[in-house]
């Protein structure tokens, strides 16, 4: 969890305070001069009332070149930006011909497959010509391959779970998914920190929803003692099922989740565990089979595990793998797949192709040196930020590390100087964080050479001067050493 300063808090409060009070003077301008325009609404009321879009008028308009940034090309260790400019302080931007060329930064390519492979791209090509880019229809209907039944098998074998289904969108994956399996009288205990995925699924299942602190296992079990002992709101009937939601890496803090000792938990009150793999699958453990095995859990233990093929295959799309009996109650039930286009066939042959490459059954040992490479890489980028004096979220072997900007002027001043220096970084803050913890979220790939993270930390580390976010003082080289000797040891 973020411990933010006092002085930072008071700093970045009076910083928003200012951007309020001088947007509501100009709401108040604004409103005086529309009582000289006709609105022509004809009765209507307006969709947009003012306090509704108030944050993105006079917050988010003023540094939306930070978001949204076009590319030109692939998704790999280096990016192809395309340059915008506005004639309307932000209000809208235009495109231009020009093109930089950028170290990647932002892109969840966490194995380097969003590139060319040559194992890969070949096998795509050819169920293109076979298939076709869609099946334009559902699965229920003609839009069911022998690609869609060898994946559905290969992800079942891989995570390690009797059966598998697909999903053509991961966001769509958990908000459709958890109103299949829980409803009306039934308790859902979520992550605080869960993905906006998952709140808008257990909001959309009708069952009460109650949250736990993130990653505490402790005031989880005090959550499900009290709501075990309540049962139902009014009836206090004793709950239908209860399912625990948690994220195997999350995405806006980087750190893994304590799935051993929240599986203990739900093991203790004979509630059901339900993992988001979005972040970990392919990117953690020794073989890439995500946080189960690089924390040593058996995914017996898991009831039900999520992921998506975004991240660390270079798709699309999503999969949820359990037990025959839920997957075949998900195929009878879940409106995503009786209704959603399938998974596009030449995105299914990709996924394929790329955990054949994980598992080396491509004949060669590149998966094995890209889940080393993106573990080594991930370590030493982590380590040369905290040796700067930045405050970075997350553990060691995530792919994931934030690092924190709170100031909401120093968003776009992060964003665009290292944008400047052709790093492309993607900053986050409110809505997807608290209000007061804005941060750069930096993604690694094992596609970055180690000249390629030393560039990019060099362009961070005068940045960082330059805007003011090293926050912690630079740790002594001798106790740097102390350090990693006792790491080694």
């Amino acid at each position: 969890m973020v411990r933010l300063p006092y002085l930072t808090a008071l700093t970045t409060l009076f910083s928003y305070g200012l951007l309020f009070a001088f947007g509501q003077m100009r709401d108040f301008f604004r409103k005086i001069l529309d009582l000289w325009k006709s609105k022509n609404l004809q009765g209507y009321a307006p969709i947009c009332l003012g306090l509704e879009d108030f944050y993105t008028r006079r917050l988010y308009l003023r540094i939306q070149d930070c978001f949204n940034r076009p590319i030109a090309g692939a998704p790999d260790a280096w990016i192809d930006v395309v340059e915008r400019y506005s004639k309307d302080s932000n209000k809208t931007l235009h495109r231009t011909s020009k093109i930089n060329k950028c170290i990647n930064l932002g892109s969840y390519n966490y194995l380097g497959f969003a590139a060319a492979d040559e194992y890969c791209t070949p096998r795509v090509i050819e169920s293109l010509k076979q298939y076709s880019p869609s099946t334009c229809s559902a699965r229920v209907d003609g839009g069911t391959t022998k690609l869609h039944a060898e994946l559905e098998e290969v992800v079942a074998r891989f995570v390690g779970k009797p059966a598998a289904i697909l999903f053509g969108m991961g966001y769509a994956t958990n908000s459709a998914i958890i109103p299949a399996l829980i409803g009306k009288g039934g308790l859902i205990i979520s992550d605080s920190l869960n993905h906006n995925s998952i709140v808008n699924g257990a909001r959309g299942s009708g069952a009460t929803v109650r949250v736990f602190q993130h990653n505490s296992a402790a005031h989880l079990e005090e959550v499900l003692r009290e709501q075990i002992a309540e049962g139902q709101p009014r009836t206090h009937r004793p709950w239908k099922k209860i399912i625990v939601i948690i994220e195997g890496i999350y995405s806006m803090e980087g750190e893994l989740c304590k799935l051993p000792e929240i599986i203990a938990v739900c093991k203790k009150y004979k509630a059901y565990t339900y993992l988001d793999e979005a972040h970990s699958i392919g990117a953690i453990g020794k073989s890439g089979r995500g946080v189960c095995e690089l924390l040593g859990v058996d995914t017996a233990d898991m009831d039900i595990m999520m992921g998506t093929f975004t991240k660390s295959f270079g798709s699309c799309g999503g999969y949820i793998a359990a037990s025959k009996e839920i997957i075949q109650h998900l195929k009878n039930t879940c409106p995503a797949h009786f209704y959603a286009t399938s998974m596009s066939p030449p995105a299914a042959q990709q996924v394929i192709s790329a955990i054949k490459v994980v598992l080396g059954e491509d004949g060669s040992n590149r998966g094995a040196q890209k889940l080393a490479q993106i573990r080594d890489n991930s370590n030493f980028f982590r380590s040369e930020l905290h040796k700067m004096g930045f405050e970075v979220l997350g553990d060691n072997d995530s792919p994931v590390m934030p690092i924190m900007l709170y100031n909401p002027a120093k968003i776009p001043a992060f964003s665009r100087e290292c944008l400047r220096r052709n790093l492309a970084v993607v900053t986050v803050a409110f809505p997807a964080t608290p209000l007061l913890l804005a941060r750069a979220r930096i993604c690694i790939s094992a596609s970055h050479t180690r000249e390629d993270m030393i560039k990019a930390l060099e362009v961070i580390s005068k940045v960082g001067d330059l805007v003011g976010i090293k926050y912690f003082p630079v740790e002594p080289q001798k106790h740097l050493t102390d350090k990693i000797q006792k790491k080694l040891e």
